[in-house]
């Protein structure tokens, strides 16, 4: 059984000190809010699509992709297939995100202000953090669970002892304090910088690690341990009970919402140099997602094939890891794992950070702060982002599979927002009253779902194998209708009024 060893530590230490030194040294350029949070709106395309893979791939991102492939085979991939061709089409064609980046705006209430009024872009902030948190929320408990799984350093939490005991908490500090530092410090320009240094490694460490398992366990052991426990169902999704044609359509529409409206993603598009810009980013990256879903899939599907199916679903793959990696490659893995939840992390609290100040906080400074009173203010945000996040994720007991979580809280705004942002562009006819509308039945049904879900009455109920599906397409199908109803109502209340 393979171990940390000093060769590991001193690989993961000699990338840690590059990358603090990396993200601190652009500290110096950043002198204005914008800068902060855009960038100043120079990023190139090559730099964006770096950027943008680099955020789109953390540690958590690896747990959920080889949970589900684990426990769906290669029907575990379907999410990534479907969010690559949302990006290309999108891409392509432009639709939302190139009026989003010709509005010159910095975030997606903004825009809505200008067309529905300040009250909804102020909700449409509410819900935006409300999602964005409560979706990042089990990230650095993930990443903390990885590296003791993944080191061995699991098995000494029962060794007794205050430090074995609290090691997740330790790991999880440690893992928000070297993020936050070079973030609340260096902003968006930090972030970018760090990113492509993120993105090389943690390619590089991706690509290593899949050869290594095809060595070890072999394609055709990986096909037909799939099929041997999974069945029809572990390639076709269509074939699989606790798939089919609800989990389809869901994530269909949250992939597509996610493309146009989440936060992280637009981002690159807000700081890109023009829209164009702004859309080779998306076309660049679209393939990029495929992998994303499929390489750590195979890595727990090797888990499957080598633990067997009564291993816990999501600790297995870093569980099989521990076992294989040699000295050397469990240090460049670890690097890698580290460099990807780093990107995702600062990049993420970046982004909620950007959210409260230009929108839940606008009526507070309405723009006239002075740009060091506004940097203050947003290292602040960070900052307090990266301490509800430790809290978070030591409290909140997660249910499910990862992705489905994460797919359910990501959808409080992704329904809403999609929405608005379609209206928004191609409607004349949405108005505030629906925008709201849109807004509270969006929120509202995977909240519910969320509670439910807790409760010991309703939590095998709400927890059923289709469930979130269900509650997920009604929450994208109902906020569609309460922007299509309340915008008929509003217009016909306005004339009255007026």
């Amino acid at each position: 059984m393979s171990g940390f060893s000093a060769v590991d530590g001193a690989i993961v230490g000699l990338y840690l000190l590059g990358t603090m030194f990396a993200g601190l040294a652009v500290r110096r350029y950043v002198g204005r809010v914008e800068d902060f949070l855009l960038a100043g709106r120079e990023v190139d395309v090559h730099l964006g699509i770096a950027s943008l893979a680099a955020t789109e791939f953390g540690i958590v991102t690896c747990m959920y992709t080889a949970q589900n492939g684990f426990l769906y085979g290669f029907a575990g991939a379907v999410p990534g297939l479907l969010q690559a061709a949302a990006m290309l089409v999108v891409g392509l064609t432009g639709f939302g995100v190139g009026p989003l980046r010709e509005a010159g705006v910095a975030t997606l209430p903004e825009l809505f202000e200008q067309r529905f009024g300040p009250r909804v872009r102020w909700a449409a902030g509410v819900v935006i953090v409300l999602g964005g948190l409560l979706n990042m929320g089990v990230f650095l408990r993930t990443g903390g669970e990885f590296l003791l799984q993944v080191t061995g350093a699991g098995a000494a939490a029962g060794a007794g002892g205050w430090v074995a005991s609290h090691l997740l908490e330790i790991a999880m500090t440690a893992l928000l304090l070297l993020v936050a530092v070079y973030t609340v410090l260096g902003g968006m320009l930090s972030v970018l910088v760090t990113d492509f240094l993120q993105f090389v490694v943690m390619s590089a460490g991706l690509l290593v690690v899949t050869f290594l398992i095809l060595r070890h366990v072999g394609w055709g052991a990986l096909v037909d341990a799939v099929q041997a426990h999974r069945g029809a169902g572990g390639f076709n999704p269509l074939a699989n009970p606790t798939m089919g044609w609800p989990y389809l359509l869901f994530n269909a529409c949250l992939q597509l919402a996610s493309v146009l409206t989440w936060q992280t993603a637009i981002q690159r598009v807000l700081s890109a140099r023009d829209a164009r810009t702004g859309r080779r980013i998306y076309t660049g990256t679209s393939f990029f997602f495929v992998a994303r879903f499929l390489v750590p899939g195979i890595w727990g599907i090797a888990a499957l094939a080598v633990l067997g199916p009564g291993a816990d679903s999501l600790h297995a793959m870093p569980g099989y890891l521990a076992t294989i990696l040699p000295v050397g490659l469990m240090g460049l893995l670890v690097a890698a794992m580290l460099a990807a939840d780093m990107s995702t992390d600062s990049s993420y609290m970046l982004t909620w950070a950007s959210v409260i100040w230009n929108d839940i906080l606008r009526p507070l400074h309405r723009g006239l702060w002075g740009d060091r009173r506004g940097l203050r203010w947003n290292r602040l945000i960070v900052a307090g982002i990266g301490v509800f996040l430790l809290l978070y994720g030591l409290w909140y007991p997660l249910k499910g599979d990862l992705w489905t979580y994460l797919g359910v809280t990501g959808t409080i705004y992704l329904a809403s927002m999609s929405t608005l942002l379609v209206s928004c562009c191609y409607w004349r006819g949405a108005n505030g009253t629906g925008a709201a509308a849109a807004i509270a039945t969006g929120a509202a049904i995977p909240v519910a779902y969320l509670v439910l879900e807790q409760l010991p009455a309703t939590g095998a109920f709400a927890h059923d194998t289709i469930g979130p599906y269900w509650s997920g397409l009604a929450a994208y199908a109902g906020s569609a209708l309460a922007m299509l109803i309340g915008s008929k109502l509003g217009a016909r209340r306005a004339p009255r009024e007026a």
